[in-house]
């Protein structure tokens, strides 16, 4: 890998991420909100921050948000809000959706390079057994479906590319502090190697695939 891209470089994941690919001597172009005014729910901004750039080896979208404002997690139905939910799709899946406009750009056509999105194993249907937090839930899973979708058409033009959602684990960070409770977490720069390992150990065959830190699939 010479070349990375992460959107999103600001936060504990996508900041961690973006650390050890620099360690490892690889070239890095971070893009955040708070850094430069990137806003992955606006089209436009989203487009001239990418205008240009590319092709990587890797792009991580590392963007999203457990809470937004003043909203948190639904416990029960009667807590779901509208606006409260158009907001977590708009960060946690246009989001993606809009970087992902750009991919065919962004990746090289010629060897393989890897575009990955974080979404969350609360986004699985499948192994939803606990109910609650419907936004982000759904939100997570339009983002899988986004990947899964874009993994295809990006097949056709990109041979070697491998497009998927990346599950991180429990992370310790500003988003999780509140809801850690006795769930075991790791520190970013552990959860930075874990995926990146991931990374490196996926194929072609593995294209609009949904996996762990572990490098285990998780179900839809």
């Amino acid at each position: 890998m010479e070349k990375a891209l992460i959107i999103g470089d600001s936060g504990a994941v996508g900041g961690a991420v973006a650390a050890e690919l620099r360690d490892r001597g690889v070239a890095v172009t971070g893009l955040s909100r708070s850094g430069d005014g990137l806003d992955v729910t606006d089209g436009a901004s989203v487009a001239a921050a990418l205008d240009g750039l590319g092709p990587f080896d890797f792009v991580l979208v590392a963007t999203g948000a457990l809470e937004i404002g003043d909203a948190g997690p639904e416990k029960a139905l009667d807590q779901i809000d509208g606006g409260a939910m158009a907001a977590q799709f708009a960060l946690n899946a246009v989001g993606p959706a809009l970087v992902m406009r750009h991919a065919a750009a962004l990746l090289p056509r010629d060897r393989r390079a890897v575009f990955a999105v974080l979404t969350a194993r609360v986004g699985s249907i499948g192994d939803n057994r606990l109910g609650g937090w419907y936004s982000y839930r759904a939100a997570k899973a339009a983002a899988n479906q986004i990947v899964h979708t874009a993994a295809i058409e990006l097949g056709r033009t990109h041979k070697q590319a491998v497009v998927v959602s990346l599950h991180p684990g429990t992370v310790k960070s500003d988003l999780t502090a509140k809801y850690l409770g006795r769930h075991p977490a790791v520190e970013p720069a552990e959860a930075a190697g874990n995926l990146l390992s991931v990374v490196e150990g996926l194929s072609v065959d593995d294209s609009g695939g949904f996996f762990d830190w572990r490098g285990e699939r998780v179900e839809w």
